[in-house]
């Protein structure tokens, strides 16, 4: 027998946040507790019939079961460019602005192999997607953390960033609308990032993954909307979210030609491409009828108010959020989030995600997501309410 020694980057990494949340509730089933879980954002509903049957279809053909070209196939990149100019008014050249990614977690996780040397300084919000410090992390870089505060609507200052931090920073990870605080990002804010990136050199990533889960009427925009974002920056997208596809591994970055290009070169020595039937699919997906898309958001716009009135009701303090199947709830007096969340699991069987679990600016809030029916979340609020939470007061 050998002595197996992990790698101290592996070492040096906290708990993946939804594997341990994984872990936490395979443990309460096995006492036979009734499980409702608002932990993880992966959504409830199937993929919608078509892109299913656009993959049974191309599945079948032999032509798809080799290697796809690392950059995606051109027709997937050429469907990604021309649903960027119906939905942002942005032109994309498929050729070289857009790259197909297997979901948009693993190009997130890869961006900083292309651009971050050992020692090098990215800036990363927190509470934010935890990807973004672990592809950080495991490229050798240091992470710098914006708060993202309640009284900045959760964007961060850039003016509080300290100016011998930001001329050593090679890259931003920016995220809206928001995991996991479900905040919004305006026109105008996205110029101060394009001024703050020309300022000090530093590409800019913006995670996009929730632009199409929106409610009343809100339509996010585009970081790429902005005159000069594409200067200095790319924008990552994902089709889990708006299309129920978590499982398929799609997904695409879009931007800066030098960028998209680099992240390319790393993906050509990493992996061998996203399957040719499920980029098929895809296409249907971004093309096709979007009906399912509307019909998907009625649904969470559904989900979010029961969720919220009962929260309301029960005296916690929640907004009614506008985008993201996500709600940044904060915790009852004399919770730390993690106790909160334990309290929750323990006593009424919910599983919701600790805001510090995000980063330490998350603290005093958790995460719950809308991906459970109307009537289970009616449940949530009667054993929150059962379990002694009044009025927000710890008893």
């Amino acid at each position: 027998m050998i002595r197996i020694e992990k790698s101290d980057r592996l070492n040096s990494l906290p708990p993946y946040l939804f594997k341990e949340i994984e872990r936490q509730k395979e443990e309460v089933k096995k006492r036979g507790v009734d499980i409702i879980d608002l932990g993880i954002g992966d959504p409830d509903k199937p993929t919608p019939p078509h892109i299913i049957e656009a993959l049974n279809r191309a599945a079948l053909d032999p032509a798809n079961h080799r290697y796809p070209p690392y950059k995606g196939n051109a027709a997937f990149n050429e469907a990604v460019a021309r649903w960027y100019k119906r939905r942002f008014n942005v032109d994309l050249d498929p050729e070289k602005e857009v790259v197909t990614l297997i979901g948009s977690k693993e190009g997130i996780a890869h961006i900083p192999l292309a651009f971050i040397n050992p020692g090098d300084v990215a800036l990363v919000t927190s509470p934010g997607y935890p990807v973004y410090n672990i592809g950080v992390k495991f490229a050798g870089g240091q992470t710098y953390f914006m708060d993202l505060l309640k009284k900045n609507n959760f964007l961060p200052d850039l003016d509080a960033v300290p100016k011998e931090i930001a001329k050593e920073a090679r890259m931003m990870f920016i995220n809206y609308p928001n995991n996991p605080t479900s905040a919004v990002a305006t026109g105008e804010f996205f110029k101060e990032v394009v001024s703050f990136a020309e300022s000090y050199n530093i590409i800019i990533c913006h995670d996009a993954a929730y632009t199409e889960v929106a409610f009343n009427g809100y339509q996010p925009r585009s970081f790429l909307e902005i005159d000069g974002a594409r200067s200095v920056g790319i924008e990552f997208h994902s089709l889990s979210k708006t299309y129920n596809m978590t499982g398929w591994r799609i997904g695409f970055a879009v931007g800066r030609a030098e960028v998209i290009q680099a992240l390319g070169q790393v993906k050509s020595n990493i992996d061998s491409g996203a399957f040719q039937a499920v980029q098929i699919a895809g296409i249907a997906a971004l093309e096709g009828d979007q009906a399912c898309v509307k019909n998907m958001n009625r649904e969470y716009t559904e989900r979010r108010d029961i969720l919220v009135d009962g929260l309301h009701d029960l005296g916690l303090t929640v907004e009614r959020s506008c985008a993201t199947f996500y709600l940044w709830v904060e915790v009852p007096k004399g919770y730390t989030s993690a106790e909160f969340a334990s309290h929750l699991l323990t006593k009424g069987g919910i599983i919701v995600t600790p805001g510090n679990g995000f980063g330490a600016a998350g603290e005093g809030y958790v995460r719950m997501a809308l991906t459970v029916g109307k009537e289970r979340l009616k449940d949530v609020i009667e054993r929150i309410r059962s379990i002694g939470l009044h009025k927000g007061v710890r008893e």
